[in-house]
Formats: structure tokens, C-alpha cells, sequence
């Protein structure tokens, strides 16, 4: 046995013995033979030398073949000059050169080369030789033209496109438009159009908006109107949309697949379309209107009429009661019995007046834009309005939400309003006539003001101008019932709304009108009397 105890194995492996510089110079040599890219050496003048076996299978060469000519033997003649001027340049300043030559195989095929040459220098510091890496790029060339060339061709088409088209990607960020988007985003004087049609497309189709993202389905036909106001004209808008997705092209989603989704959408402008039918509709209004005024003057007249008689018979009723409460008297049973025939007969034509009351229209609740229903009734007045002299100044935000309403019955009430502004500045003395008219919204509320440079109504009868038959027009002409912002207080209420006379504005008056975008009115409206 032997008399040391057995050493231990080392956890880490024998060293290698250093190698032999000629060993290294072998592994070198056999790197660079098997290496995948082409590897040249040349003389100081471009001769061949030496070739690997990656250079032999890209070129077509065997070492034999190209061994001893020059690298110019590669060379397809179809390189500009100018490449080779720099090539050289770069090689005698003692540079590498990097670049792309175009060359031809043995079999007479052409190959684009992606090309680095790089000076050897001896201890002298003097060029002696050069080496050459390159590879065969043409099929990678291709392909990159290929879809450059798609990449164009489909700008190409969706410029020519005659609808504004624009695709998003999920954060609504502009990917790519047309020409017609960037002539729409000018038409409406906005940065980014899209956003706002997107907006209004997601508030409009809620629920439906999520699920067809995430089914990659689309819509179509969805109409959006743009009011600028001022001297601009609404514009209508077809709405189509698409979502598709697309696979990640960034590095980090190379091992990992990540899809982003995308919405193609065209806005179609359908304006001249529209405002034929706007035309025939407004007419129509016209039409609708007036027989709307014949009836509401027959109506508040009736109730008028009711409120009138419902006054003496109140005193009627306690002159009865006055005269019950003197005791048993011959002459006041008379007298009372007589004051009650009168009471019931009054009573009897009341109830007859209210049948006859004709009912107000009990439309259905529908989405209404607010925007199209004050520019139509500045439509409708505007007759009027050039009479009377009075510049309108029209601001509504370009789109509003719906607002869920009885589509006559508001626009019943911002007539009423408007024609009291109109009256109010009609009166003598009134040197300037502007009707001021804007919308607007935030979250919940839906917002309109209206103001004239009328007299403006007094801070004591702010409140009351709003009970029936109260009128603060004192000019002794007929028709002034005092129901007009009654009604639209009723109109108003019906619509779960607000409307209030600004005691902040002193130029003339200014009507403040506010809707919650989200409540849903009580049911249809009935007639009522203002006795």
C-alpha cells in the first residue's frame, strides 16, 4: 500500500496545456476556411491569394479559378464609378470600406455583395495586403424592395381613395392617411379629426364599440354631424370602420408573440346628400311649425280664458261661503242659492274649455341632436331675424352628445326662446341687435346659452317671469300671453333640465339651459292648464 493517503479529485478540470503557436496558427487557418462568409486575401493590388470555401460557393469559383486574377474578375461593370473611387480612397487612407458592389456569379447571374474590406499593415505601417468579407444579400435586397414597393403601393391606393381614410392604432395615434383625411383635417380646422369622430362613435355606440374591437369586426353608415357654426355650414359624415391586428415588428416580441390591433376608418362626406334632405325638412318644419303656432294660440287662449274665469269664481265660491255662515236668512239662501247656479255654470264651461284644449304632441323619446335642433330653428327664423336686423353669432361645440328627448317639444321651446329674444330687442331704442348662441358639454351636462342685447329682464323678476300668463311686455300689443318660458320651464322639467336668467350678464339677457346627458326623461307629455 502506498504509505500517502489517495489525493482528492479537483472540483475544476485539468488545465489544457497552453497551445503552440503553430497550433494557433492552424486553428486560425481552419476558422477562417470553414467561416459562413466570404473571406478574400489579396496583394496590395487587389491579386487574389487565398479563398475560403464560403467564398468559392457565392462566387462560383473554385480556389483554382480565382486564385492569382484579380478581384475585378467578380465584378459585374454595372457598379458606378463613384463607388469604386471611394472604395479606393478609403483603402489607400489605411481604412475599412463598407459598402454594396454589384457582382456576377460564374454562372453569369448577378448577386448584390455586402462588401467589407479592411488594409493589412505590416510592422512598417504600410499596407501589404487586403482582406474581403462579403455576402450575398440579393435575396434579402429583394424582399426589402418588395415591401417597400407594397409599402408604397398601398399608400399609393389609399391615397387615391376619394373618402378621407385613416388607420389607428389602439392608443387612437394616426398610423398612416390619405390625402382626403389631411384636405378634411383643414375643411374642419382640426389637428386630428380622427379623435373626435372616434369619440363620438364610442359615446354613440357604447357597448357595441367594445365588442366589435374585440371580435375584429366593423361598422358601417354611422352618420356624424360637425357644426363649426359661424358662417360655416354643418357638415354630415358616413362613418365605416374595421379593426384587424398584426403581429408585433418590434425585437423584443422576436421569441414572444404580441399582436396589436388596428382600426381602419373612412369618414365619407354625404353633406350635399344631406342638406337636400335638410331642405325638404326644413319646409316641412316650416309647415309643421305653423300648424303647431295655430294650435298652441289656441291653446294658451283656452287657458287664458280658463285662468280669467277661474278668478271670479273663487270669489264666487266664498261669497257663497260667507253668505252660509250668516244663518238661516230667506234672503241670503236667495242670494247664495243664485251665486252657486252662476259658480256651476262657470265650472261647467270651464271643464268645457279644458276638453277643448287641443293635446300636445306625445311623441316618442328618440336620441336628438341639440346642435341640428337650434341650427334648424335659426333656420326657421331666419326671416325674422333679417327684419328685425339682428346678427346671429352661431358657436356650438362641432359635436355634441345625444340627448335621449322629445325632438318637437325642444324645439318648440328654443323657438319660444329665440322669438322672445327677438321681440325684446325690437323694442325702441335698441341700436345693436345680436343674438348670441353657443353649446357646449363636459361629462354630465349638456349645455346652451343664448343671449340677446335686448332691455334684459330685471333681477326682481327673474323667477317670475317663468309663471304663466306673466309678461313683461307692456307695448299694448296683442298676442302676448305670458306662457312662452312656462311652457318651456314645463319642456325643460320634462327633460329632468335647468333653465335660469343669468344675473351676471348686463348687456341685454342671457337664458341658460343645462340637460344631464344620462338621465332618461319621465314619460310623454300631457296637456296642461295654466289655471
Amino acid at each position: 500500500m502506498s504509505k500517502h493517503p489517495p489525493s482528492h479529485p479537483s472540483s475544476e478540470p485539468s488545465a489544457e496545456p497552453a497551445p503552440t503557436e503553430d497550433r494557433m496558427l492552424a486553428l486560425f487557418a481552419e476558422t477562417v476556411e470553414q467561416a459562413p462568409v466570404a473571406i478574400s486575401i489579396t496583394d496590395d493590388r487587389a491579386n487574389i491569394l487565398y479563398v475560403n470555401q464560403a467564398f468559392s460557393r457565392i462566387t462560383g469559383y473554385a480556389p483554382e479559378e480565382s486564385i492569382g486574377h484579380n478581384e475585378s474578375m467578380l465584378s459585374d461593370k454595372k457598379t458606378p464609378k463613384a463607388v469604386y473611387e471611394e472604395l479606393w480612397s478609403r483603402l489607400k487612407a489605411q481604412q475599412t470600406w463598407q459598402g454594396y458592389l454589384l457582382n456576377r456569379h460564374k454562372d453569369g447571374r448577378r448577386y448584390l455583395a455586402d462588401l467589407t474590406i479592411a488594409p493589412i499593415l505590416n510592422a512598417r505601417h504600410v499596407t501589404t495586403h487586403y482582406i474581403g468579407m462579403h455576402r450575398d444579400i440579393t435575396d434579402t435586397y429583394r424582399l426589402e424592395q418588395r415591401v417597400n414597393q407594397q409599402k408604397v403601393l398601398i399608400e399609393t391606393v389609399v391615397d387615391s381613395i376619394p373618402v378621407a381614410t385613416v388607420l389607428l392604432d389602439e392608443t387612437d395615434r394616426v398610423v398612416l392617411d390619405n390625402q382626403m383625411y389631411k384636405t378634411l383635417s383643414s375643411d374642419l380646422g382640426l389637428n386630428d379629426p380622427a379623435r373626435t369622430f372616434i369619440d363620438i362613435l364610442r359615446e354613440d355606440m357604447a357597448e357595441d364599440w367594445e365588442r366589435m374591437k374585440q371580435k375584429q369586426s366593423g361598422f358601417h353608415n354611422r352618420e356624424v354631424r360637425f357644426d363649426r357654426g359661424g358662417h360655416h355650414a354643418p357638415r354630415w359624415y358616413a362613418c365605416a370602420g374595421t379593426w384587424f391586428s398584426q403581429e408585433d415588428d418590434r425585437i423584443e416580441a422576436f421569441f414572444h408573440e404580441n399582436r396589436h390591433t388596428y382600426l381602419l376608418l373612412t369618414l365619407t362626406d354625404i353633406t350635399q346628400q344631406k342638406k337636400h334632405g335638410e331642405e325638404i325638412r326644413v319646409n316641412a318644419l316650416k309647415a309643421l311649425m305653423a300648424e303647431e303656432e295655430k294650435i298652441q294660440r289656441i291653446r294658451e287662449t283656452l287657458s287664458g280664458a280658463i285662468h280669467h274665469i277661474q278668478g271670479p269664481i273663487n270669489l264666487l265660491n266664498a261669497a257663497t261661503t260667507m253668505l252660509t255662515r250668516r244663518g238661516p236668512d230667506p234672503r241670503n239662501s236667495a242670494l247664495a242659492d243664485i251665486l252657486d247656479q252662476i259658480r256651476r255654470a262657470g265650472e261647467q264651461s270651464i271643464a268645457l274649455m279644458k276638453k277643448c284644449i287641443p293635446e300636445n304632441n306625445t311623441s316618442a323619446m328618440t336620441p336628438v341632436n341639440l346642435n341640428q335642433l337650434l341650427h334648424e330653428t335659426i333656420v326657421l327664423l331666419t326671416e325674422r331675424l333679417l327684419a328685425s336686423g339682428i346678427v346671429v353669432d352661431w358657436k356650438p361645440t362641432p359635436v355634441l352628445p345625444a340627448l335621449m328627448g322629445q325632438e318637437c317639444h325642444l324645439r318648440t321651446m328654443f323657438k319660444q326662446i329665440i322669438e322672445n329674444a327677438i321681440e325684446a330687442m325690437n323694442q325702441s331704442g335698441i341700436v345693436t341687435r345680436e343674438l348670441r348662441i353657443s353649446t357646449w358639454s363636459d361629462d354630465h351636462l349638456l349645455h346652451v346659452s343664448i343671449e340677446d342685447t335686448g332691455p334684459g329682464i330685471p333681477d326682481e323678476l327673474r323667477i317670475k317671469v317663468f309663471e304663466p300668463f306673466f309678461s313683461t311686455k307692456n307695448d299694448g300689443h296683442a298676442g302676448h300671453s305670458g306662457t312662452g318660458l312656462t311652457m318651456a320651464q314645463e319642456v325643460i322639467n320634462h327633460h329632468l333640465g335647468l333653465i335660469r336668467i343669468d344675473p351676471s350678464y348686463r348687456d341685454g339677457c342671457r337664458v341658460r339651459i343645462q340637460f344631464n346627458i344620462h338621465n332618461t326623461p319621465f314619460a310623454p307629455m300631457r296637456p296642461s292648464d295654466h289655471g
